[in-house]
């Protein structure tokens, strides 16, 4: 069988691959003093809000199971625009919302919209890498620019302006950013968008992070910039909606067609009965819960990070945002007698029985020398960790 010279150029998602492992080692200590610890996957323990996992029985119950626009209902297009202005401040019209199958389908939409064959994407490294294979999958090149910690892990207007070349159509933007937890600075998106708009491209932010900033000073969507930045967002994130696969894309007004017609064509609609359900998102007892939430994160920030800088696990930039700590394990790689983060991440795996994520998957910018660690597990959990990874590094 011929399989397309496209989904060969798709290479594996690593963060899989060692969850696999890490599974399957769970498995074998699942009776022992120490179960694994799951510190690898980015998805939050909290689950639905008790409202909406009512509102998602009731629409079942009441037989609100067909299809519904391609674009969303409309009514949850209406909340998500309450949303915006209640939560930023900013004026973000229903018409431009296209509710979608997740975030990752609002991110094939854009780059099937926007991306020509041989167009290049510039994004940082480190970034997530499903990003950098949606514009492959669209028959694009994503060029993955190194970013330093003096730079937040992310790109610069000066950094855009000195890539852009002949083929350059955009840039595919993180705020905040996974693995690093990062945001851009406001000042720095600004110039990074007016570099863009110079040369007639695109600036596309993933924002599933940003009800998850901890900080005012980049708790900010870009949409307040102007109305022709695309935005990513998502239910799975601060909404804990992970497995109800619903996201949804603010895009210019002229755009919505486009991408209307590609969703039809792919997508048909985004899951009825979880549309239903995020309609409770919005409600005051929702959000209250939702920002509960929230600060639960941040408190587990607050604990994590410090806790693996003093062993030697540094973590260069606090993230402000998301539930992420990229550190730089290069000093317990030489502890340990491993090579880089790759095996540095299975000899904690199987000796302290905590499983994280190697820099492998975010890009080749000194990432061997660096892991991701989840702070999305319970208090008990990271505290369980910590006395670990101290009993193995000090």
């Amino acid at each position: 069988m011929h399989i397309s010279s496209r989904a060969q150029k798709i290479e594996p998602f690593y963060v899989m691959e060692v969850a696999k492992a890490a599974s399957t080692l769970a498995h074998e200590v699942a009776h022992t003093d120490a179960p694994m610890i799951f510190l690898n996957i980015g998805e939050p323990d909290f689950t639905a809000p008790p409202l909406v996992q009512a509102a998602a029985e009731k629409a079942i119950r009441d037989g609100r199971t067909q299809y519904t626009p391609a674009t969303g209902l409309h009514s949850l297009r209406e909340r998500i625009s309450h949303w915006y202005t209640q939560r930023f401040g900013v004026n973000v019209s229903a018409e431009r919302i296209v509710v979608t199958a997740g975030a990752s389908a609002a991110l094939q939409l854009a780059c099937l919209a926007l991306i020509e064959s041989g167009d290049e994407i510039l994004m940082p490294d480190p970034s997530y890498p499903c990003n950098r294979h949606f514009v492959s999958a669209a028959e694009g090149r994503a060029v993955l620019l190194p970013t330093t910690a003096a730079e937040r892990f992310q790109l610069t207007p000066e950094a855009v302006k000195a890539a852009w070349g002949a083929r350059t159509r955009g840039v595919l933007l993180a705020s905040p950013s996974n693995p690093t937890g990062t945001s851009i600075h406001p000042d720095a998106l600004r110039g990074i968008h007016q570099v863009v708009q110079s040369h007639g491209g695109i600036t596309l932010v993933d924002e599933i992070y940003l009800g998850l900033s901890f900080d005012a000073q980049f708790g900010q969507t870009a949409l307040a910039l102007d109305d022709n930045i695309i935005s990513i967002n998502s239910f799975s994130k601060y909404f804990s909606m992970t497995g109800w696969r619903l996201g949804w894309m603010v895009v210019p007004e002229k755009l919505v067609s486009v991408i209307e017609r590609l969703a039809q064509n792919l997508f048909i609609c985004p899951s009825t009965i979880a549309q239903h359900a995020a309609l409770a998102c919005f409600e005051p007892e929702s959000l209250a819960l939702y920002e509960q939430r929230r600060s639960e994160f941040k408190a587990r920030r607050d604990y994590f990070l410090p806790q693996l800088n003093a062993m030697g696990l540094t973590v260069p930039v606090m993230p402000d945002g998301a539930f992420y700590a990229w550190a730089d394990c290069s000093a317990a790689c030489a502890k340990l007698g491993v090579k880089d983060s790759w095996d540095f991440a299975f000899e904690v795996m199987n000796k302290a029985h905590v499983a994280l994520t190697p820099g492998r998957d975010f890009g080749t910018a000194q990432t061997q020398n660096f892991v991701r660690f989840s702070t999305a597990s319970s208090m008990e959990h990271l505290q369980q960790a910590v006395a670990r990874l101290r009993a193995l590094l000090m």
